[in-house]
């Protein structure tokens, strides 16, 4: 972790706990919920019947998903999770397989969750956004196909989790690295397999058992090879560097040198999920939504809303019941 220089000085060091302090009331990053209103959740509920409308509407078997929860502002960032909403799921249709920490068993764990469930454990945002990105065709099936086979899924899964955790080493693990890690290994064999036909892979059954199960090293060494290059996540200042080591379950001995000192650090965040499913998957499409009290703005395409959420020619603009 780089320090700013000689913090000597009391009055600055009281401010730095003060920011650590702030931060860590802000990022938990555990599987716990917290508490929202009845008219809360009832908007968020709305919201996700209008999205599930979206996924049920499709030719898709798996999408990857991802809410709001963390405010990240500060890094200008929007959505802090990410995880994979299956058809053939058997939680139930379009449920959501993706990684927590359980801090009661301090350890990270993956879950199947409802779709309702995984916007509702964002607790009171504001505002509300939910990204879905749908994978149609092989890619779509293949992922679906590892995301489903239990054995493959938890070999990709590290107990040591860190929400900064650096893309490309295994000593943590944050939820969209887990993510990323899934799409290396499924679409790593896809592209070994273009040149050749091969009939749609069926996603009702989980798949067999392969001879030898990936290890993290290798998903990470395929994301390379396959492109993935997640942009940097930009840390404003010294003070919030300093400030992250008192926060849980923020690491950063896993990051190379140079980018601590250019406080410059590649996490996989969900915009570079969607940035590599849209590289990898040309015909993927992307519907973003986002409540402001009682209006729903619904963008389809690859520019984000802005943090404000405005609507600009071609959203549709929804108004959600009372």
């Amino acid at each position: 972790m780089i320090r700013t220089a000689r913090l000597a000085a009391l009055g600055v060091l009281s401010v730095v706990i003060m920011a650590a302090a702030q931060t860590a009331q802000a990022a938990t990053f555990c599987d716990r919920s917290s508490e929202i209103s009845a008219t809360e959740q009832d908007r968020q509920l709305q919201l996700v019947a209008i999205a599930r409308r979206e996924l049920e509407g499709g030719d898709a078997v798996a999408a990857l998903v991802s809410r709001s929860g963390t405010d990240l502002s500060r890094f200008h960032i929007n959505y802090s999770h990410s995880g994979l909403a299956l058809k053939d799921s058997r939680n139930s249709p379009w449920s959501v397989r993706q990684l927590y920490y359980a801090c009661d068993e301090s350890k990270a764990r993956l879950f199947d969750q409802g779709l309702a469930g995984f916007l509702l454990s964002a607790g009171n945002t504001a505002p509300t956004r939910l990204s879905i990105v749908t994978l149609p065709g092989i890619e779509g099936e293949r992922l679906a196909q590892v995301a489903l086979d239990n054995r493959q899924a938890l070999t990709l899964l590290s107990s040591r989790y860190s929400a900064s955790a650096y893309a490309f080493a295994t000593r943590y693990q944050n939820c969209n690295q887990w993510v990323a890690e899934m799409m290396g290994f499924a679409w790593h064999e896809r592209a070994q397999d273009a040149g050749t036909e091969s009939a749609p892979v069926k996603t009702t059954a989980p798949a067999a058992p392969t001879a030898t199960l990936p290890t993290r090293e290798q998903a990470q060494d395929w994301l390379k090879s396959l492109g993935y290059d997640p942009a940097p996540v930009v840390v404003p200042s010294h003070l919030v560097m300093f400030a992250a080591q008192f926060v849980p379950l923020v690491h950063s001995d896993d990051h190379p040198i140079d980018d601590l000192y250019a406080m410059r650090l590649r996490v996989s965040t969900p915009a570079a999920l969607e940035a590599f499913a849209h590289q990898r998957v040309p015909q993927a499409r992307r519907i973003e939504f986002c409540a402001v009290d009682r209006r729903l703005v619904v963008r389809r395409g690859w520019s984000p809303l802005p943090a404000d959420c405005s609507a600009s020619e071609g959203d549709e603009v929804l108004t959600l019941a009372d």
